[in-house]
């Protein structure tokens, strides 16, 4: 049986993570494991064998093109391959397949959807809109992910420009617990702030009530838990967290 010969200067390797770095017109790479690069870089992961998949230094990793022992001695004064490794780890750029730079940008981009649903209504319905249709009027006004915000900042900016394509109103879902008092006395003090009831519970003059209101608002309700004489209960509920059936 005839054998497959393999270049002694070739090594290959598959799903690796590349550090890159061109130095005098020559390209040198290094096979890292995935999410181990970073955790180097930040003094995190210590081991150096559990960052390299292997101790070589390529001119081209996907082909497993290894370099010449007389040009890493050139270049770096060594042909110590794990200082080289090391020195190619902290200053050379990490390459980024296609595939993991879209997971990268999807997961912040859906953690914006997330606190864009919890805290917004279709005004005509006054229910919650789907973490799937926040992210379809994300992408419909073409909205980037600006890594210098949070995520909080980022999802106020989304809700003004999908404003544009979605009907959108900031809500907040409030439970609100008064004790001995008339429902006209509650009425004078709560909803005259524009709120929503979505359910009340009444019994002997105590009042259990799920409110939906403009966040603005949310300061002088606030503040009725320490100007009324009343027994006042205030909780913020997750709008996701309320049935509204």
């Amino acid at each position: 049986m005839s054998k497959i010969f393999t270049p002694t200067n070739q090594i290959r390797l598959t799903n690796v993570a590349v550090v890159r770095m061109k130095i005098n017109g020559k390209r040198f790479e290094i096979a890292c494991y995935r999410n181990k690069v970073i955790s180097w870089r930040n003094g995190i992961e210590k081991d150096i064998d559990k960052v390299l998949q292997t101790h070589s230094v390529f001119t081209n990793v996907s082909e497993g093109q290894v370099a010449k022992k007389e040009d890493l001695q050139k270049v770096f004064n060594t042909d110590n391959l794990t200082d080289i490794c090391k020195h190619i780890l902290v200053k050379g750029e990490l390459q980024i397949s296609d595939e993991v730079r879209s997971a990268q940008l999807y997961a912040p981009l859906k953690d914006i959807a997330t606190i864009v649903a919890g805290q917004c209504v279709n005004p005509e319905t006054r229910r919650p809109y789907s973490i799937t249709v926040i992210e379809k009027a994300m992408k419909d006004v073409h909205y980037s992910v600006k890594p210098n915000m949070n995520d909080q900042q980022q999802a106020l900016e989304a809700i003004r420009l999908i404003r544009a394509v979605l009907p959108l109103e900031r809500a907040m879902k409030l439970k609100i617990q008064y004790s001995n008092i008339r429902f006209d006395q509650l009425w004078d003090k709560v909803l005259i702030f524009g709120s929503t009831i979505y359910s009340i519970q009444w019994n002997s003059g105590d009042f259990t009530l799920i409110l939906l209101i403009n966040p603005d608002n949310y300061r002088q309700i606030e503040r009725l838990q320490t100007s009324t004489e009343h027994t006042f209960h205030m909780e913020v509920l997750n709008l996701e967290d309320v049935s509204f059936d």
